[in-house]
């Protein structure tokens, strides 16, 4: 199946670099749409059984206990993180895009084809991602007054002291699954409803695109994301929140084992709901920050 979209644009330092750009406005502002959401959500997974009711739950506990700063806990490394993240993200599949159009000589490309951008994007973010969740979601689990840990900076330090840089990767394996498979997912979805679009209007270029329509184009691909790979992000939030001291879990298949034993086929979709609720502002918002930023950048 083939998607008539615009020519990528040519390959350049300039063009790379305002991808680089735009990526990191994008992800600046997932995060601070989704922070809340992604919150809930981490707790949702990775506390024992029993300690929340669900969604609502976790919202009156973090409000009681901890005010409405505690939905942003552990808020500086995905800023700073995740803005690398998506940075890395959309600016290697553009990369992608631009050697696909290469390759075919200007013929347009195929979903497989956005399918395997996407693929090859999250796969490199996928290195660059694991570390920086890993941080965040020891930080967002920290409840009560005693805390292990003073910041990000310090929790890396701990994590790299008690198990060197294998214990920093913790999770690598299936976040780069989790990332291949849904980002690939991702941005070809993304790609085909914008090829809809302008198939629809054929007068439109991708840059008269409204604002709100990448928003919901953003938002639909974040669905399409998140209902693809949920199992996965479950199976490494339980390994990057499992004790430092006396590992529960020695890798994925053990999480596997464990959770289906203990919840069955519904312990792999704990905190689906705030996360599904999450996927459509805070990805509408990243697709449509970074396409704007793209606009912004080329007509300056």
């Amino acid at each position: 199946m083939a998607i008539e979209l615009e020519e990528p644009p040519i390959e350049s330092n300039a063009q790379v670099l305002k991808d680089l750009f735009a990526g990191t406005m994008g992800g600046i502002a997932q995060v601070l749409v989704g922070q809340p959401f992604d919150t809930v959500k981490v707790r949702l997974q990775s506390a024992p059984e029993g300690t929340y009711s669900g969604a609502l739950d976790v919202i009156k506990q973090l409000m009681k206990n901890e005010g409405f700063a505690g939905f942003y806990k552990g808020t500086l490394t995905p800023l700073i993180g995740v803005g690398a993240c998506v940075s890395v993200q959309f600016s290697v599949n553009e990369f992608m895009k631009r050697f696909y159009d290469r390759k075919l000589n200007g013929q347009p490309l195929g979903l497989l084809d956005y399918f395997n951008c996407g693929a090859v994007a999250g796969f490199a973010n996928g290195f660059l991602a694991s570390p920086i969740e890993h941080i965040r979601i020891r930080l967002q689990t920290q409840t009560g007054a005693q805390k292990l840990f003073n910041g990000p900076l310090d929790c890396a330090k701990k994590i790299y002291d008690f198990d060197g840089i294998r214990g920093v990767y913790k999770g690598l394996g299936p976040t780069l699954i989790r990332e291949s498979v849904g980002l690939g997912i991702y941005f070809a979805t993304y790609e085909a409803l914008v090829a809809k679009d302008l198939r629809e209007h054929p007068k439109l270029t991708r840059s008269d695109i409204k604002p709100w329509k990448l928003c919901m184009y953003g938002g639909l691909s974040g669905y399409a994301l998140w209902i693809a790979i949920y199992p996965i992000d479950v199976i490494k939030s339980k390994l990057q929140t499992d004790s430092l001291k006396g590992s529960k879990y020695k890798n994925s298949l053990s999480v596997i084992r464990d959770v289906w034993h203990k919840q069955g086929i519904k312990g792999f979709y704990k905190g689906f709901l705030p996360t599904i609720l999450r996927a459509a502002p805070a990805n509408g918002a990243t697709f449509a920050v970074f396409e704007l930023t793209i606009r912004l950048l080329n007509d300056s």
